[in-house]
């Protein structure tokens, strides 16, 4: 029997993050994995690595989803980066042509190549349209500042307290994710799932940010879900397997590293 996967995201074109690293996780998993463009982002080595940000046509966007939910029986996708306003509107007109068992949302902000007033529209329109849509919603440090409202996220209560705030506007779960930007030794993911809440901790790999860190964790959740298992059992597959490409992580010329999910 094969497993379906499908995600709607953006292309990265060094390949560390966005659709190539979903694809490849899914493929880790043994999932088969199929996708839609949203925006193509490549960096910019002479402008500090700074992104260039080309979005995808609307209606190219929705014949992608057409084709492929007509081709396969797909109940999981993951959301990735979608990045204008309209690119939202035609990515939830489209999920809502057919009933999703999951929706997994990486809820990706911000994208460096938007002028900020772009990217608050952006945001405003992916917590209207999307958010209430997802069955699972990742979202960083930074995310969970920003969709939850809060001043500022300390320590492992306020992750919490971000999680069940962003939980409350609509989605079934939420892993709220620490990262490297809470104090401390380990690396601590929270997830709530409108009851309970389950703690989720690795010794951290360094202090720095990895490169498709986010895009791989929420595609593993993804594919676990697709495969039949839990929500509880997916992030602790995400959480694993993470790690482990964080500490086997490839090193480029840019000043950053990339997740390596083969790790």
């Amino acid at each position: 029997m094969v497993n379906f996967a499908y995600v709607i995201a953006g292309s990265e074109a060094t390949g560390g993050a966005g659709i190539q690293t979903d694809l490849k996780t899914f493929q880790e998993l043994d999932v088969y994995g199929a996708g839609a463009l949203t925006c193509i982002v490549s960096f910019d080595p002479k402008n500090n690595w700074a992104h260039r940000f080309v979005p995808v046509d609307p209606q190219v966007i929705k014949d992608q989803i057409e084709a492929a939910t007509a081709l396969h029986d797909l109940k999981t996708v993951k959301i990735g980066m979608l990045g204008t306003p309209a690119t939202i509107d035609a990515v939830a007109e489209s999920l809502q042509k057919q009933q999703w068992d999951n929706i997994v949302l990486d809820p990706v902000l911000i994208c460096k190549g938007q002028e900020p007033g772009a990217a608050l529209d952006t945001d405003n329109a992916l917590r209207e349209k999307v958010l209430p849509l997802a069955t699972v919603v990742t979202p960083n440090h930074f995310e969970s500042l920003a969709l939850s409202g809060m001043d500022s996220i300390n320590n492992v209560d306020d992750l919490i307290e971000a999680a069940k705030r962003i939980q409350a506007q609509g989605p079934k779960y939420v892993i709220a994710k620490g990262g490297v930007e809470l104090p401390g030794d380990y690396a601590v993911d929270v997830l709530f799932d409108g009851t309970e809440v389950t703690i989720y901790s690795e010794p951290k790999v360094g202090e720095e940010r990895v490169s498709g860190a986010g895009c791989t964790f929420a595609a593993a959740i993804t594919a676990e879900l697709a495969k039949g298992a839990d929500i509880k059992a997916a992030a602790a597959v995400a959480k694993k397997l993470v790690t482990e490409g964080i500490k086997n992580r490839v090193e480029s010329n840019a000043p950053f590293a990339n997740i390596w999910q083969q790790a």
